[in-house]
């Protein structure tokens, strides 16, 4: 009998974002000389990244080797899985592969950018099998707080890989069907290579509720709350508790009106793609309100996470130019706080509660249901595709680690489970799985229209700026005679009041004006470079042992 041909090819699995942190989730995926990228996000900044808008993944990887990438593929339309892709774009521009509503939400964005081409979208549906090289890229139905959300079944010569993306079994969805875990079944029975799953909520026991839920909250809200006007924040790209709010209203014979830009934006393409039915003459425009009264409106608006600038923030301090809050008004925050947005959300409630506002949150109601699974889900899948290796993705260290403790409950042996890290290299062969190398990874920081422009060097500048100011020294000297002919004059912002530290300032520049006397008839008075570091090192030391402070000191010194 002739020998089996065993394949001598090699997957390769290589997370760029998503581990160990919330967001920013980006998986390369190859098999020899084809790479495909399942989703490409964003995160947003810790506090600590002064002035930073938005954190996308380090590309490098993807730049380096282009001619090899066959495809992205997204898995569903929410920020932290699309957001990074207008920027991503402008170096790599392979095509982009994602259902209707996906598609649709990413149109918007992109129209917002000017890139360098036209970007290649394409369209498929649950069900949908791509071809991209060596690898066959199936979307299979799941249940998420998005609509037309998917898990991907990439299928190799060596074996099929599931990346889970974000899913949830809810039993009752409020559009479309449930998830499609019949097919998982199906690949669980053939023998699944290895399954990718999101770990966000791992540590949760039990199943994650349904969206049906939260519309028997709001009911019971709209129920108890007749003559008050009822303002919603919700997560814009949740179109299924949007398409509850509008119905419920219109029960209940209210207007909707819709505020903030990306809100107005994604229902706008939901409505438009089919995703969303509103009844006629239910949607008013915000500039309409005033023609109504309080009790017959229902605002839907962005901000349920406290962003400052949103629509909610904005009411919340006076600042929105349509609505003004107050005693008659009921805001409910139909969300959970993103890990690290408490603050935020939490600064939001005491400005509404100082202003004499109602606010409900999940905390009082059941007003949010999350839309990633819980254990019992997770153990579940794991149950059904029955994977031989196992690697947590999505989600920081704590979720990784509840899920593989969950993955060890389920029988899956610790050889076989494999906790990565961002740029580190699973290699997947005939012989088995093993961590083999890392490629360039990290975070390139958004600062308006600067994508990488902005690192760590910037950032330990800010925070210095930020916590001890700055002092300016301006001077001017003739370098070929070594004399000091005007100055030195110095500037404080951020330090100390001149105004009441006149003696302070006055030693200082009795300071400097000897340091610079000294450089300047020294043999490196010629040495511009020497004379700027001399007076820095003086004057940080003299005022720190004045103040106990460490201003930025900024020499600016000027040669005739």
């Amino acid at each position: 009998m002739p020998k089996v041909k065993k394949d001598k090819g090699k997957i390769r699995i290589i997370p760029l974002g998503g581990l160990h942190e919330i967001g920013k989730n980006l998986t390369v995926i190859e098999y020899e000389n084809d790479m495909i990228v399942v989703d490409c996000g964003l995160s947003f900044p810790d506090e600590d990244m002064l002035g930073i808008d938005l954190v996308i993944p380090d590309i490098t990887y993807l730049e380096q080797n282009q001619d090899r990438l066959r495809g992205i593929f997204l898995t569903h339309g929410h920020e932290d899985h699309i957001g990074a892709l207008p920027y991503v774009l402008r170096t790599v521009n392979p095509p982009v592969y994602g259902t209707k509503l996906t598609l649709g939400i990413l149109k918007h964005k992109l129209e917002e950018h000017s890139l360098p081409w036209q970007t290649d979208l394409r369209t498929v549906s649950a069900g949908t099998t791509v071809r991209a090289g060596g690898l066959n890229v199936e979307f299979i139905r799941v249940n998420h707080s998005i609509a037309d959300a998917c898990c991907l079944a990439i299928h190799t010569p060596l074996g099929t890989l599931l990346h889970t993306g974000d899913f949830k079994l809810d039993i009752t969805p409020i559009e479309g069907e449930m998830m499609n875990i019949t097919r998982l079944g199906e690949l669980g029975k053939k023998g699944l290579l290895a399954l990718l799953c999101e770990s966000t909520n791992a540590e949760r026991p039990g199943f994650a509720p349904s969206e049906k839920k939260v519309g028997n909250s709001l009911e019971y809200i709209f129920t108890k709350n007749p003559d008050k006007r009822i303002v919603i924040s919700t997560f814009s790209s949740n179109v299924h508790r949007v398409q509850q709010i509008v119905d419920i209203s219109a029960r209940h014979g209210r207007k909707v009106a819709i505020t903030g830009r990306s809100m107005l934006n994604i229902v706008g393409a939901a409505v438009e793609l089919g995703y969303m039915k509103v009844p006629k003459d239910v949607l008013v425009d915000i500039s309409e309100i005033r023609r109504f009264k309080p009790e017959q409106l229902t605002l839907v608006t962005t901000g349920s996470q406290g962003e400052p600038m949103s629509a909610l923030y904005r009411m919340a301090y006076s600042d929105h130019q349509q609505v003004t809050l107050g005693r008659n008004d009921l805001v409910v925050l139909s969300s959970h706080a993103i890990p690290g947005n408490e603050k935020l959300v939490g600064r939001v409630i005491n400005e509404l509660a100082r202003n004499g506002v109602e606010v409900v949150h999940d905390a009082a109601l059941e007003v949010h249901a999350s839309g990633h699974a819980c254990a019992e889900e997770l153990k579940l899948l794991m149950a059904l595709t029955k994977p031989k290796y196992f690697m947590p993705i999505h989600g920081e260290s704590r979720h990784m680690n509840a899920n593989r403790e969950l993955a060890l409950e389920m029988g899956i042996s610790d050889r076989h489970i494999f906790l990565s890290e961002i740029g580190k290299v699973l290699e997947i062969d005939v012989n088995g799985a093993r961590f083999s190398g890392v490629v360039p990874a990290g975070q390139v920081l958004v600062d308006g229209y600067g994508v990488g422009d902005v690192g760590n060097i910037v950032l330990r500048d800010r925070k210095h700026l930020s916590q001890d100011g700055l002092i300016v020294v301006v001077a001017t000297v003739a370098e070929d005679r070594g004399l000091l002919l005007s100055g030195p004059d110095i500037v404080s912002r951020g330090f100390v009041y001149v105004r009441e530290n006149e003696p302070l300032m006055e030693e200082v520049r009795a300071l400097v004006q000897r340091t610079m006397e000294k450089c300047l008839r020294g043999r490196q008075a010629r040495d511009q470079m020497h004379l700027k570091n001399t007076v820095r090192d003086d004057l940080s030391k003299f005022l720190y042992a004045k103040t106990g402070r460490k201003p930025m000191v900024l020499p600016v010194i000027m040669t005739v």
